[in-house]
């Protein structure tokens, strides 16, 4: 599990991303697509189209960071684009991990396919 402070930011992006971009597409997916500067410390997450395979872009003040998460069975849920403006939403870093971790975010509750044996 990913851990990052409680003051940092932390965006996602709704529309699902082509997963083969790295530092450079991602680097302008968050200028072009999000609006905002990935030079400013927050943290952007991405999925591809079948919703099994996260991103994250972080900048840590002295270069570019890319986190990748594949699942081996199932998908995260993930909110509607309508759910936000711009095309992204905020989140507390703490739901964030709680996304990685197979918690479904609209009811609390671990996702079936993530329970460990």
């Amino acid at each position: 599990m990913l851990t990052f402070s409680g003051s940092l930011r932390v965006f996602l992006a709704l529309e699902p991303c082509d997963m083969r971009k790295s530092f450079d597409g991602l680097h302008a997916e968050v200028i072009n697509r999000l609006g905002e500067d990935p030079r400013g410390g927050a943290v952007f997450v991405f999925i591809n189209r079948s919703r099994n395979l996260l991103k994250l872009l972080h900048w840590d003040g002295t270069g570019l960071w890319v986190h990748a998460k594949r699942l081996v069975r199932g998908t995260y849920r993930w909110p509607n684009p309508a759910d936000a403006k711009n095309g992204k939403l905020s989140l507390e870093p703490a739901a964030l991990a709680m996304l990685t971790d197979g918690i479904d975010l609209r009811d609390g509750v671990r996702r079936a396919w993530f329970e460990r044996s």
